[in-house]
């Protein structure tokens, strides 16, 4: 038969901290009935000593005994557990209310009235066993919430925060309010070397906001690579935040496109404190974007379009984003630092800082001090100048764009070749942006990876000409002037909206063997045409917006030719493996 164990069972370990023998003895008894390994102490002193020798899981403490009395005992033992629990039972025949709540003061969990009861002790006990393990259990639990949070917190600065470019000058202060942010910074090239750049901010803060960041890097990431526009970047990235995120949580955002020719900028607010566009030298504001769009995820199909500012920039201006962290950050009184004192640090004349963000930072930490911090914090600078684009990539393949066209390139009797075209419509152009079509079109089947840049420009500038200046009949140089570009910008979204017939023909033919290869690209439209000689004078004058294009696509291809009436190009891109 089994042996049946008439042991009580092992709760662990009790320190009695007692000065008198007999009290000593009585709880001691009734504690081993309880299953309790005892441990004795006669003072305070004695009861630290006891305690840093064996950790007892719970300690019952006279207050009343020479050394070192209970108080100041059990105020000792609480600072050396930490933060782990360590249930203290005073001892006591008093009934003095104030010398009750010191003993709670200290550290007490509770009282033990003598002479000892063993149906209250054990009743007591229990409710502390009870508490121990609770407290244990959240342990546990914060523990492994702490772990899951630093897992996510890599994931998240892996997948969303590393891909990002331009660091090094862009300037950021971004302060989480808790170990995740609400708030995130994306940047990225275009294939044009345009910069791309968005600040959001998702409702609320910590972990449930920061989730929302993954699908929003990856649509910002994805397609900016492939060339499409800003606005249709918000467009995926708002249908993909509606479908995915709970009713009331969206996201509020900032985006600008950097030109890369560094003329003008193309500017949103969605939901955001206002934005700023900052002049080079005297540091005033020359433009203050306020919001005009909803936020991202509250509902679907939003038209990002016509709430874009293109604002014209000269080479050193700023543009200044924050989140409503900041304007909404509190002192200890509670009062908040608001739109005039962000306005008052961005205008400051009078520091020697080399950014904005310095003294805005400087000022933000003197107004809230030590106060809580309700939100996260995020401001970004962009400074417009030549260093923030990327610079010419020197492993780039040999485009021959000169004389030195390679030997019998265009006589091989079977060239590999791959040819088609795309016809475009009416309304169809209001809508449809073919290039990273065509691009990604030209990489599957040609495998032209290395060459995405210089194609994506050629096929961009050769596409707007044929749509603004060919079907829109636009002219260049309405982009001159301080709203030039608001402008220019204006009327092409107005005709662009009342276009109902026209159409534009984009024909590839793209030959390539082991040696190199050519593509032409054919790009003709249903307009009148254009003097395209003028674009002689444009080169000779770099002030003229008519034309600039077109020339950078003519420093590209080996050759560039229009045909009569002038709304039909026709462009030569030669690459050589050999050289």
């Amino acid at each position: 038969m089994p042996t049946i164990s008439l042991q009580p069972q092992n709760n662990g370990s009790a320190l009695i901290v007692e000065d008198e023998v007999t009290n000593r003895m009585i709880l001691k008894a009734l504690l081993k009935k309880r299953g309790y390994n005892v441990i004795e102490a006669e003072n305070g002193v004695e009861a630290i000593q006891q305690f840093r020798e064996h950790a007892p899981d719970l300690i019952f403490m006279d207050v009343m005994m020479p050394v070192m009395d209970g108080y100041e005992a059990a105020g000792e033992i609480k600072q050396l557990a930490g933060d782990q629990f360590v249930p203290i039972i005073f001892l006591t025949a008093m009934s003095d209310e104030e010398a009750l709540a010191r003993c709670v003061e200290v550290g007490g969990d509770d009282f033990l009235s003598k002479p000892y009861s063993f149906t209250v002790l054990s009743a007591k006990v229990k409710a502390m066993e009870r508490i121990r393990t609770l407290h244990r259990d959240t342990r546990m639990l914060y523990s492994r919430m702490q772990r899951d949070q630093e897992i996510a917190e890599q994931v998240f600065s892996n997948a969303v925060v590393a891909d990002n470019v331009a660091l090094d000058q862009i300037h950021s202060l971004l302060k989480p309010a808790s170990v995740f942010s609400g708030d995130l910074m994306l940047t990225a090239f275009a294939p044009s070397q345009d910069l791309h750049v968005l600040l959001g901010d998702f409702t609320g803060h910590g972990l449930a906001a920061a989730l929302g960041a993954l699908p929003t890097s990856e649509a910002f990431r994805s397609m900016t690579a492939k060339g499409f526009a800003p606005q249709q970047i918000l467009s995926a990235i708002n249908n993909k935040l509606h479908n995915l995120l709970p009713t009331g949580m969206f996201l509020a955002a900032q985006f600008v496109k950097v030109d890369h020719k560094l003329d003008h900028i193309s500017i949103i607010n969605c939901g955001m404190p206002d934005c700023y566009l900052i002049e080079r030298g005297s540091m005033n504001i020359k433009h203050q974007i306020v919001s005009e769009s909803l936020p991202l995820g509250i509902a679907p199909d939003i038209d990002f379009k016509e709430s874009f500012h293109h604002l014209r920039v000269d080479e050193g201006d700023r543009v200044i984003l924050a989140s409503d962290g900041v304007t909404e950050a509190r002192n200890p009184e509670g009062e908040l630092f608001g739109q005039e004192r962000l306005i008052a640090a961005i205008n400051n004349k009078q520091r020697s800082h080399t950014h904005i963000l310095e003294g805005l930072a400087e000022d933000l930490e003197s107004f809230c001090q030590q106060a809580p911090q309700d939100d996260d914090i995020s401001v970004v600078e962009v400074p417009l100048i030549q260093e923030l684009l990327p610079a010419p990539d020197s492993a780039a393949p040999h485009v021959v764009s000169s004389g030195d066209m390679p030997p019998n390139l265009f006589t091989h009797a079977h060239p590999d070749c791959v040819e088609f075209q795309l016809l475009l419509y009416g309304t169809q152009l209001r809508q449809a942006d073919p290039v990273p079509i065509l691009i990604n079109y030209i990489q599957e089947t040609a495998g032209l990876h290395e060459h995405r840049r210089p194609l994506f420009t050629i096929l961009t500038e050769l596409y707007i000409n044929a749509l603004d200046h060919g079907v829109l009949q636009l002219d260049s140089l309405l982009k001159q002037g301080e709203d030039g570009f608001t402008n220019y910008f204006q009327q092409r979204e107005q005709r662009l909206e009342a276009l109902t017939d026209g159409k534009i023909r984009v024909a590839l033919r793209i030959h390539q063997d082991s040696d190199g290869g050519y593509i032409v690209i054919t790009v003709e439209d249903s307009g009148h045409g254009f003097d395209f000689t003028t674009l002689s004078r444009s080169a000779a004058n770099e002030t003229l917006y008519s034309g600039r294009g077109l020339l950078l696509v003519n420093s590209l291809v080996k050759q560039l030719r229009f045909f009569e009436p002038g709304n039909k190009a026709e462009a030569v891109y030669v690459w050589d493996n050999t050289l």
